[in-house]
């Protein structure tokens, strides 16, 4: 199934999906943010001094992980700059391995360091997103080039375990609202799908075996 530059026409009001959209992003950056609280009561607890390491180490790890998540998120779904702005494709890697790498997560990036639109970044990291979730066990994703210059496209292969394409993923980014009404878990996906058609993009999923291939162009 593809989803087609000129598909249909949004449902939701411009209100509903910055609201969806905060959401989305609180519901990203909630969890290690609520580790740090965690780790900060340990450490305020006299009778768990035996814990202090612990709690060092989960403050750390968890503030990183906050960070990176918001960093993602700043340049994913913000504004990021002016309406005719240009994002760097290098910060977009940089961003994207602080968010998705890890132990069972990896990322090969084969794309130029350039600037483009900040529409058809913002597109990109949208789709890195979805890749996440074509192997939820994890696995490899490769990123790469479908032409040059302003007109490129992107091509992203998720390898992994069970990889699949998410149920309602492509009829979301086709522009299609389910028949319950859009929330902060289902946003995202229908959210890229508009950044495709604003780019005069096609987004297309074929999987073969435990392959899932994302590309736009």
């Amino acid at each position: 199934m593809s989803t087609k530059a000129a598909g249909t026409a949004p449902e939701v009001s411009a209100l509903d999906l910055a609201a969806l959209l905060c959401s989305r992003v609180c519901h990203d950056v909630i969890s290690p943010v609520g580790a740090v609280v965690n780790g900060v009561e340990v450490l305020e607890d006299k009778d768990a001094a035996d814990m202090r390491e612990v709690a060092l180490d989960l403050i750390a790890k968890s503030s990183r992980q906050a960070s990176a998540r918001l960093q993602f998120t700043r340049l994913a779904f913000g504004a990021a700059g002016s309406a005719g702005a240009r994002l760097d494709l290098g910060d977009a890697e940089q961003v994207v391995r602080g968010m998705i790498e890890d132990e069972r997560t990896s990322v090969d990036w084969r794309l130029p360091r350039e600037l483009l639109p900040k529409n058809r970044v913002k597109l990109l990291l949208n789709l890195v997103l979805l890749s996440t979730t074509t192997i939820p066990r994890g696995g490899a994703i490769i990123v790469s080039a479908l032409g040059e210059g302003d007109a490129m496209g992107f091509r992203l292969e998720a390898t992994g375990v069970s990889a699949r394409i998410p149920q309602g993923a492509e009829s979301l980014i086709g522009g299609q609202v389910p028949d319950g009404g859009l929330d902060a878990h289902v946003v995202q996906p229908y959210y890229a799908g508009m950044l495709a058609r604003e780019s005069g993009m096609t987004v297309r999923f074929v999987q073969d075996g435990d392959m899932v291939t994302l590309t736009a162009a």
